[in-house]
């Protein structure tokens, strides 16, 4: 029982997966600390006020703390960002340049032109209507 969670354990994607999440984690408190110490005071200077991310409005006895999720919000588009133009799009690249190499493979069956069935490319019959197949398969005539 313990063997099979051994193993699992110590494999490469579960371990990759942990180093992604301590990163991940560190790199959100990275980003948190660049908008709430850099960016929110700059929207904060046009405002006019000292600290944009306590920045609310109260309706009856309700307080909304839009300034907190704005700075949520840059901070979560800036994440997004990130992981699309650092991540995302460059294994789109590679994908697309790992399929762009590959020599294209010639198909292994062609349909008869009789009875639109699949037959192997090298057949000189059709193992279904029996029809003569040319390698030309328009100007193939149907067997008697």
């Amino acid at each position: 029982m313990f063997k099979g969670f051994k193993q699992f354990i110590l494999r490469g994607n579960v371990i990759d997966l942990a180093v992604a999440v301590v990163v991940g984690a560190a790199f959100n408190s990275v980003v948190q600390a660049i908008v709430k110490d850099f960016i929110t005071p700059l929207i904060g200077a046009f405002y006019k006020q000292t600290e944009f991310s306590k920045a609310a409005f109260h309706l009856h006895d309700s307080t909304f703390l839009y300034g907190d999720f704005i700075n949520t919000f840059i901070s979560f588009l800036i994440i997004a960002a990130v992981v699309y133009f650092f991540v995302v799009n460059p294994i789109n690249k590679l994908v697309e340049l790992s399929k762009r190499n590959k020599a294209p493979t010639e198909p292994g069956s062609k349909k008869c032109p009789y009875c639109y069935s699949e037959v192997p490319v090298k057949a000189t019959r059709c193992a279904f209507c029996t029809s003569q197949l040319d390698s030309d398969a328009k100007t193939s005539k149907k067997a008697a």
